[in-house]
């Protein structure tokens, strides 16, 4: 072989267990922007809204949220005693974006293997760009909602319907969104990696995370726990996402440094579990899929 040749790319299914391409997907990042633009246009081709739907689907979940839990069950919207009660509204669509896109990025990751097994089984490229790439699809989603968000808390603000105060704690919110994608791509990546061999898991990813989003404070304040079993609650890694997400952006709420920084291990930790798995799973994943 012509020793001027050089290849970049070895492809082999031997690897070390911690080799996890990180690298190579970087290099890959043109692809990622290519499967962002596809997945985000696949998911309003043939609507008759098209990307209005990003908008219209919090609005009704967030309407819904303060009929039934605010207006019917006069559930507490407090995160701490003496905090700014907000407008349910308000508190209802800040928990709902967060949840939309870390329950988004979960299911459509946990699909990743079946629905990518085409161009796997025939093009070469990192098996993370796929995770990635629907990570990033989904935050464009969440970027109108948010925008949405703050055209309202601005309406109530200047209607003289909510109070709040701006602090530097604003700054925290692009690294609990960062947090809030990785904890969700590790979460997918484990539920992809394990339904390769196992399908029926699939079939429990909505119902699992149904239950886990009444397992968070998206449709009541914290407050609501009791104190007796609040440290438990708070273990669960998207509890002190929301809570300070709520604390940053509206300037009162709940907030223990503490309680962010376990969660912000066991986000690393999921997310370190789920690279793992999916490392291993690739290699022989279009044997058993």
């Amino acid at each position: 072989m012509d020793k001027e040749k050089q290849f970049l790319t070895t492809i082999t299914s031997e690897h070390k267990v911690f080799d996890l391409h990180l690298r190579e997907t970087f290099r890959y990042r043109d692809l990622i922007f290519l499967f962002v633009k596809r997945d985000f246009t696949a998911m309003y081709k043939q609507t008759i809204l098209g990307p209005l739907w990003a908008i219209i689907q919090p609005l009704l979940t967030t309407l819904v949220f303060t009929v039934i839990f605010g207006k019917l069950a006069k559930l507490t919207t407090a995160d701490a005693p003496g905090a700014i009660l907000l407008p349910g509204f308000l508190f209802y669509m800040a928990g709902n974006i967060c949840w939309s896109l870390f329950s988004a990025t979960v299911e459509a990751t946990s699909i990743t293997f079946l629905k990518n097994r085409n161009t796997m089984g025939k093009v070469y490229y990192p098996r993370l760009v796929a995770p990635i790439s629907t990570a990033l699809s989904n935050l464009i989603s969440f970027a109108i909602q948010f925008v949405l968000l703050i055209g309202f808390l601005l309406f109530f603000v200047l209607t003289g319907k909510a109070v709040i105060r701006v602090t530097p704690a604003l700054l925290m919110l692009p690294l609990l969104i960062l947090q809030l994608l990785i904890l969700s791509v590790g979460c997918g990546v484990i539920v992809s990696s394990v339904t390769t061999k196992y399908r029926d898991l699939a079939m429990l990813v909505g119902f699992g995370l149904q239950l886990w989003q009444y397992a968070s404070p998206i449709a009541y304040g914290l407050e609501l726990v009791p104190e007796s079993i609040r440290g438990i609650y708070l273990l669960n890694p998207v509890t002190p996402i929301i809570t300070t997400f709520r604390w940053a952006l509206f300037g009162s709420g709940y907030f223990s440094l503490t309680y962010y920084l376990i969660s912000w291990g066991m986000t690393l930790l999921i997310f370190f579990i789920g690279l793992i798995l999916f490392s291993r799973i690739e290699r022989t994943f279009m044997d058993t899929i």
